[in-house]
């Protein structure tokens, strides 16, 4: 708790009326992320969510230090947040240094040595992580630790509830929106640029020779690195990018207010991240993994299957060049 007992009450109340508005699933995270910076004496926040297997946890919100950096995910039982939802319990770490439990973060970017962890627990089961680091050791005291279980309870509801409405149109392998909230989700971008005057480009991936990641290692595997590649996106884009998975292998990302100049470095930004760094789909077993990417920018006029279909033929270039490649479109007027 900090030191003014009635700002921490504010916070929560506040924290507790926002989230009772309704608002999008990753907008609540966020909400509990920046609380938990606010009424803990930690320097970085985080929630982590199952994914549809429940044996895998992925970053769905983080606040404070070290949010530019790529989030590390964990396996069930690994890591103190993987073993705080193995055994649906609580985990107060006092030095990271000494427990045994704690990985550390390849570019971590930040220095963690007291932790806080939380389940978030709906109907008895743990359905995610709330975690709270210090760069101090010991700096939690036993109200800190009361505190973060109060702010754990009262976002669960919420978060639970914003969760289950998504479920229809999300992928929770991936926990992007499934391809059936692609063509309603672009229209509503391009009627909000219509009306601002900014520009929207749309970006499409396909991840290269996922059949042969499938055929070698299994289904399973082919699974860890799709989820391990929606995690890697959402870590090199916006909050308010909408990434959709548009296939088995295939993925779209929508990016509002972006001209066709910032959509290709995003495009080459992401083609990197993914490709300069072999994925970790298992403890100890590493994959490089590839990906072709399309880029086009909306022209104003074109209707959303239009957009899509130019964004899709500069995909098929990059794929024609042996992947690994972006392929930009050819515009077809002057951009928005």
């Amino acid at each position: 708790m900090s030191s003014d007992p009635k700002r921490d009450l504010a916070v929560l109340r506040q924290l507790t009326e926002h989230l009772s508005d309704g608002r999008p699933l990753e907008d609540a995270l966020h909400e509990v992320t920046d609380a938990a910076l606010q009424v803990l004496p930690c320097d970085h926040a985080s929630i982590r969510l199952f994914d549809a297997s429940r044996t895998t946890l992925l970053a769905g919100a983080r606040s404070g230090k070290g949010i530019d950096q790529r989030s590390l995910s964990l396996t069930k039982g690994e890591g103190i947040a993987g073993w705080v939802m193995e055994h649906g319990l609580p985990a107060h770490v006092r030095d990271a240094k000494s427990d045994p439990r704690f990985v550390v973060a390849v570019g971590q970017g930040f220095s963690i040595r007291s932790i806080i962890s939380e389940p978030l627990l709906s109907a008895g089961k743990p359905i995610g992580v709330l975690g709270a680091s210090s760069p101090e050791p010991d700096a939690f005291s036993d109200d800190d630790i009361l505190m973060a279980r109060i702010l754990s309870n009262c976002s669960v509801p919420a978060i639970e509830r914003s969760r289950l409405e998504r479920l229809a149109a999300v992928d929770e392998l991936t926990l992007a929106f499934n391809a059936r909230y692609l063509l309603p989700r672009l229209q509503e971008e391009m009627d909000r640029a219509r009306h601002s005057g900014s520009p929207l480009s749309l970006l499409v991936m396909d991840l290269d020779r996922m059949g042969h990641v499938n055929e070698s290692f299994g289904r399973d595997m082919g699974d860890r690195v799709l989820a391990l590649f929606g995690e890697r996106v959402r870590a090199q884009t916006r909050r308010y990018d909408v990434l959709v998975r548009s296939g088995d292998d295939e993925f779209a990302l929508l990016m509002p207010t972006t001209s066709p100049t910032q959509a290709a470095a995003t495009a080459d930004k992401l083609r990197k991240a993914v490709g300069d760094e072999p994925m970790e789909p298992r403890p100890g077993g590493y994959i490089s993994q590839r990906v072709s990417l399309g880029v086009a920018t909306w022209d104003g006029r074109e209707t959303a299957e239009e957009l899509c279909s130019r964004a899709a033929v500069a995909l098929r270039d990059a794929k024609a060049r042996g992947g690994d490649a972006v392929g930009k479109a050819v515009p077809t007027g002057p951009s928005p």
